[in-house]
């Protein structure tokens, strides 16, 4: 989770354990993504998505019925 301007490059760092310490080692793909008019939207969502558990569940179960 989190924000980004770059997507792709957000998505490169993290594999190839450049990003964030919590995302080395691990292989990311991505599952969900939205579109937001400012930073402040963006990480209130992901703040509410973090803090709600069966949000959470609900959005990534729904993003896999779409592919």
């Amino acid at each position: 989770m989190g924000y980004s301007k770059d997507l792709t490059k957000r998505l490169s760092l993290h594999n190839s354990n450049k990003g964030a310490k919590a995302t080395k080692g691990y292989k990311w793909k991505l599952v969900y993504k939205k579109k937001f008019t400012n930073r402040s939207e963006a990480m209130s969502f992901e703040y509410k998505l973090k803090k709600n558990q069966s949000l959470r569940k609900k959005i990534i179960l729904n993003s896999y019925k779409s592919y």
